[in-house]
């Protein structure tokens, strides 16, 4: 007698997901490189023509002013003003990939900032043990905002536009309420040390970022965690039938979301030296356009951590560059916006293109 046949799960846009003892075991990008992945998903078109047009500014800015914007000092500074945006884009990449946003994670931010540096005050703010609690709190309040997100997304069955958008104002409103409407410094130490210390010539905080990236963009695109995102936001009802715990995994995420907004907000406080409570008003919509443009789709089911990082670049490589050449940088904000159009216009048209 043979061996009786597998069980297939559902299709869904990202490929086959097999059901293996409950779990979806296959979804998203197939198994094999990261350069593999990129290259043979039906969604690398936008990431590829995304990536050109960063290299075609780029190029651009290098020709038009060499000895400033490619100068080592500039592109470093480049680096680190986005590495902090990266953190908050990256979480934002999985929240959207499994048909969610985030609007809270700008608050988060200067939440998280405020309670690290009343933590750090509290315990003398100049001992290393200080700084490590500080970062502990700020991440611990960043993972408990995105956990409450994802509770009341996951269980409470409230759209997600409305429960961030609460959040927002809920721990902008608690900074506020905690700083008297001021900013707080950072400790000496923290500033002078984290925010300006350099690894191998590279600042410090953007090896934290590229750390970060690389690990959570493995597991979006070859783990367990990142297929049950894909499949959830694919098709909600197919993942929840081929086992996977949809509501539990959306406070996952969530939760993940939030965790980066903390770490990002005491990096921001490391970096900047004060909390910034009025700073990061845009931060969440920055975020947003920078996985927009990268390819992810808001609709859900489709993206990747590399072409979050090709976006978040892109607008950052704008401001800069438009800085140098003395231009003004309202133009900025004219050309990411028309990108984030071009984005999603050729999201829906690669949508109603395998549709038919």
């Amino acid at each position: 007698m043979s061996a009786p046949s597998r069980p297939k799960g559902p299709k869904g846009p990202q490929g086959p997901k097999d059901i293996d003892n409950g779990d979806v075991v296959q979804a998203g990008p197939p198994p094999g490189s990261a350069l593999t992945g990129v290259l043979g998903r039906l969604g690398s078109a936008q990431e590829v023509w995304i990536g050109l047009v960063l290299a075609v500014l780029v190029a651009a800015f290098s020709v038009l002013d060499p000895d400033s914007f490619a100068s080592s000092f500039n592109l470093l500074n480049l680096a680190a003003d986005a590495a902090i945006l990266l953190l908050l884009a990256v979480g934002m990449t999985y929240v959207i990939i499994s048909a969610g946003i985030d609007l809270s994670v700008g608050g988060i931010l200067v939440f998280s900032g405020v309670t690290a540096t009343k933590a750090m005050e509290a315990t003398g703010a100049s001992s290393i043990g200080s700084l490590l609690l500080g970062a502990l709190v700020a991440v611990a309040t960043g993972l408990a905002w995105g956990v409450l997100n994802g509770a009341l997304v996951a269980y409470g069955r409230i759209p997600p536009l409305i429960v961030t958008l609460g959040t927002l104002g809920m721990s902008l409103g608690g900074a506020l309420l905690i700083t008297g409407g001021v900013d707080l410094r950072a400790p000496s130490r923290l500033n002078l040390g984290l925010g300006l210390d350099k690894i191998a010539g590279v600042p410090t905080i953007v090896w934290i970022s590229i750390a970060v990236t690389i690990v959570l963009g493995v597991v979006l695109a070859q783990c367990r965690f990142g297929r049950h995102t894909y499949a959830i936001g694919s098709n909600v009802k197919a993942a929840r039938t081929s086992g996977v715990r949809v509501n539990r995994h959306l406070v996952k995420v969530y939760g993940l979301a939030g965790l980066l907004a903390g770490l990002a907000g005491y990096l921001s406080l490391a970096k900047y030296g004060i909390t910034g409570v009025s700073a990061h008003s845009t931060d969440n919509l920055q975020a947003i356009a920078a996985v927009v443009i990268g390819g992810t789709s808001l609709f859900g089911g489709v993206g990747t951590v590399t072409g979050t990082v090709i976006g978040v670049f892109i607008p950052a490589v704008l401001q800069n560059g438009f800085q140098i050449l003395g231009v003004k940088p309202f133009w900025q904000q004219v050309v990411v916006g028309a990108v984030l159009i071009a984005a999603v216009y050729l999201d829906q048209w690669r949508r109603k293109a395998r549709d038919h």
